[in-house]
């Protein structure tokens, strides 16, 4: 479930959540909110920065190992050998 970030710009008519701003997961199917839960002020949703990872360099087998992954090396059909 994506997490969403909303915002009331209207200081006179918000509460101290949704006039700082605040987060909220929701379900993709659902639409974004228009009024706070709270105060019932009008919130617009903010668009923020994805977060994903970013990979320098490939991994190579002592990276796998020291993350705690088991690597296994295909010896013959259906033989897998633990290195």
């Amino acid at each position: 479930m994506p997490l969403y970030e909303y915002i009331n710009d209207d200081s006179e008519k918000s509460c101290g959540i949704c006039r700082r701003g605040f987060e909220l997961h929701r379900p993709l199917s659902r639409p974004p909110l228009e009024v706070c839960p709270l105060c019932k002020g009008k919130v617009k949703k903010l668009i923020t920065q994805v977060n994903t990872p970013k990979i320098t360099k490939p991994l190579s087998v002592s990276d796998a190992k020291s993350a705690g992954f088991t690597i296994l090396e295909k010896r013959d059909q259906g033989v897998y050998e633990k290195l």
